[in-house]
């Protein structure tokens, strides 16, 4: 098994609509969003990406999900990408983008409209 860098688990925790659901790194300065999951080979938990109203997997290594919310923590679009070809497009009143691993959406019941948090 091929083993690399990964990223998480964090040391918050992610809430859907309240309930915890994940560990979560949080990336909160210009290096930290600029970094992402770049240079990684997967991702335990999740990361919350403050102040970045969109993603692009230019340079992955492998797909993920997504959730971009708005400051309240409301979910404004969902997606899975895959590497080198997604993106999610700038969304109006987007305020942070949520990146977790493939199946979590599903998972962790996360749809438009329910609310993240960090605790």
């Amino acid at each position: 098994m091929r083993t690399g860098a990964v990223c998480g688990p964090g040391p918050a925790r992610l809430r859907v609509d309240g309930t915890d659901v994940a560990a979560a790194t949080v990336a909160d300065t210009p290096a930290t969003r600029r970094k992402g999951l770049l240079g990684t080979d997967r991702l335990e938990g999740a990361l919350w990406i403050t102040r970045c109203p969109t993603v692009h997997m230019v340079g992955m290594r492998y797909p993920i999900d997504v959730a971009v919310v708005d400051r309240e923590g409301t979910v404004l679009h969902t997606a899975t990408l895959r590497p080198w070809w997604g993106m999610t497009m700038p969304r109006w009143r987007a305020s942070a983008t949520v990146e977790m691993p493939v199946g979590s959406l599903r998972d962790w019941g996360i749809t438009r409209g329910r609310t993240l948090s960090l605790h």
